[in-house]
């Protein structure tokens, strides 16, 4: 029961208006994960932007189970297995950002479709945080069977041999390129 798990990993692509190019963010998402995103939508006024209230700016899929694994080792590769401990959370949930989708192993550049940048939101848990989301008798998930960012750390490290660098190492990763 103290063993962590991928709860769920959220796919997000932002663009900040709708048409083709949203019709194309859609059709490259479907392509990576195989599931239909759904549009998503702003609920307020920003006259500087130009955004209004229930204006479709972007889109994102949900994926659970052996889905999420598989297309969090992809993004890992992406990533060069390498990934900032400071992503963290305090209770152990963590998103990065992927630059360009065609960095992900696999996928192919199509230049009707163009390129686009996405978020990858990972929640992780521990069997029993049911309780704090069934409908019946809903409980509070005890502080100590929560996840901490350490815990999490080690599980990713382990389970997806990914190396978490520290401020130090990421400054001297960063000097080499």
């Amino acid at each position: 029961m103290r063993q962590p798990r991928i709860q769920k990993v959220t796919l997000n692509v932002g663009l900040g208006g709708g048409g083709e190019k949203l019709e194309n963010a859609i059709s490259i998402v479907e392509s990576l994960c195989g599931r239909k995103p759904v549009k998503t939508m702003t609920y307020k006024r920003i006259p500087d932007f130009g955004i209004r209230p229930k204006m479709i700016v972007g889109c994102k899929v949900t994926l659970r189970g052996k889905e999420a694994e598989t297309f969090l080792r992809r993004a890992f590769e992406t990533l060069e297995n390498k990934i900032n401990e400071g992503i963290f959370d305090s209770r152990g949930n963590f998103a990065f950002g992927i630059k360009e989708h065609i960095d992900i192993p696999g996928v192919k550049y199509d230049p009707t479709k163009g390129i686009i940048g996405m978020d990858v939101c990972v929640t992780l848990e521990r069997p029993g945080y049911r309780v704090a989301r069934r409908r019946l008798q809903k409980k509070a998930v005890p502080t100590r069977h929560m996840l901490s960012a350490d815990d999490s750390r080690k599980f990713i490290s382990e389970k997806f041999n990914v190396q978490i660098l520290s401020k130090e190492q990421q400054k001297e990763d960063e000097a080499w390129w």
